[in-house]
């Protein structure tokens, strides 16, 4: 039998996930104008990069969710 979509224990990892990542990324655009080091300075901003990418992929994941989300909430 094939399921469509995400069940809701998957859902709810997901959104532990987002949350991470969201976290993360403040923490990273919040520091780095505090950073003087070049080299630290480029880590963070891949960071941010890498983080903005994985948000993405992480709200696609949630779209095919079988339970109801603000995120995913067609009116």
């Amino acid at each position: 039998m094939e399921q469509k979509g995400i069940a809701p224990n998957e859902t709810m990892q997901l959104h532990e996930l987002l949350t991470l990542k969201n976290l993360t990324l403040t923490k990273s655009v919040t520091m780095s104008p505090l950073v003087s080091d070049e080299e630290l300075k480029t880590i963070l901003q891949n960071d941010v990069t890498t983080a903005q990418c994985h948000i993405k992929e992480l709200k696609g994941l949630l779209e095919k969710s079988s339970i109801s989300t603000p995120h995913n909430t067609k009116c």
